[in-house]
Parts: structure tokens; sequence; C-alpha cells
């Protein structure tokens, strides 16, 4: 009489959503995860790394994701190292040191790429306000490995030789209060000249990121995902 065996069960499917990452090096600075709708494991998926403002939490980072897409990419909310204590409403808000926090991020890169199918050259930072500043300060410390930065409401950083070769895309609210546009035209300009690759684009906003960046800033990234490896490898 043959031998029944029970059926195999075969792997959850991951669903879109949101979920948190701890890091064993690191565990007192949980990451938030978003996963595309209708996520497709052999598809390599670009990787979007969306760094907080200063005074706030990967959580704040992660509302962000689906809108800047639903179904495009991967993203990955880390929290900054810097604890500020409680804010005005009683959370606990975080920001970004001077130096690149490359150990954390390095780590929280590697977890990603284990556990999703990423593609390897398509990794991608945004930052909002002061988190613009330590995703440029990754990119320059990760020379060759970050397709593009998405600066959005704040300081442009100044214009060295460390920005030849970035591609970067600059959205400004028109009435921000503590950077007027036409500085952060005028910076834009200047890493232009050093040799960046920027697209700079103003909105009718004050100092907050708008949907309208949003939007932009996805058209950006598979604007260059489209373009196919000869961009990425040339910056065409």
């Amino acid at each position: 009489m043959p031998v029944s065996t029970p059926p195999t069960r075969r792997p959850a499917r991951q669903t879109e959503g949101f979920s948190t990452t701890l890091l064993r090096a690191h565990p007192d600075r949980p990451a938030r995860t978003f996963l595309p709708a209708d996520y497709q494991p052999k598809y390599a998926y670009p990787l979007v790394v969306v760094f907080h403002d200063s005074g706030a939490d990967e959580d704040a980072a992660a509302r962000l994701a689906p809108l800047l897409s639903r179904r495009n990419y991967v993203v990955a909310c880390p929290r900054g190292p810097v604890n500020l204590g409680p804010g005005t409403a009683g959370r606990r808000g975080f920001a970004w040191p001077a130096a690149p926090d490359a150990a954390y991020l390095s780590a929280l890169l590697a977890h990603a790429r284990e556990k999703y199918h990423l593609h390897p050259q398509r990794l991608y930072l945004l930052g909002t306000g002061d988190g613009a500043a330590a995703a440029y300060r990754f990119a320059v410390a990760s020379r060759g490995a970050v397709a593009g930065v998405a600066l959005l409401s704040a300081e442009v950083p100044a214009a060295t030789r460390c920005a030849r070769g970035l591609r970067l895309f600059v959205g400004h609210g028109e009435g921000n209060p503590a950077v007027p546009v036409a500085a952060a035209r005028r910076a834009a300009r200047e890493l232009t000249r050093a040799g960046a690759m920027v697209r700079f684009e103003s909105y009718p906003a004050a100092d907050r990121v708008s949907g309208d960046m949003l939007r932009d800033v996805n058209r950006w990234i598979m604007g260059t995902v489209n373009a196919g490896p000869d961009w990425l490898a040339t910056g065409g």
C-alpha cells in the first residue's frame, strides 16, 4: 500500500506593504522597508533608500514610499543615529552625523540584497531636509555604487570635485523659508559646473515634500532605468 506524504508547503508570497528590519549589529536602529505591489521575485528591482529629515524617523520616511511609486521599487528607510529626544508631540526624533554613516548603511544594503531581488546597478538615494546631506555624503563615499541621488527641500551641498559624475535630482519649494529657491538653483548650477549631472525642479510649495516632487523623482529614476546599462555606465 503506498505511503502518503504530506503536501509540500510553498513559501508564503511576499506582498505589498511595510516591514521592520532589525540589524544584528545595530539593534537600536530599526529600518522600515516597503515592498511594491505584486512583487515579482524574478525581477531585479531598483532599491531606493530614503533618508528622513532631522527630528523625524524611519516611519516618516516610509510614508513617502507609496507616494513615490507603489510598483517600481523596493524602498528602505533607515533611522539616523543621533537621538534628539522627544519632540513636541512626544515622539522621538533622530538626526544624521556629519560623517558618512557607512557601517550601518552598508549593513542595511547587504540585508536588503540578501532578502530581495535587487538590481546591483540601480541603487538610488533620496533625502529630505537634512537627510539630503546624509544621502549625498553616502553617495560620495560610495563612488560608483549609487546610480542617483534625489535632494528634496534641502540645503543643496556645496560643489566640490567629489560631485563629478554624480547624478542628482534637486527638488525645491519656491516658498522654502530656510533655503530660498534662488540659492538652491545657484547651488545646483555650481554642482553642474563641478561635473555633476543635475536636474533642478522648483515647486509652488514651502519646505514640505510634495506629491509633485515625488512623481518627478519617480519619472527621473525610471528614465535612467529605461535608458539601460549604457546610461548607468556613462552618465548619458
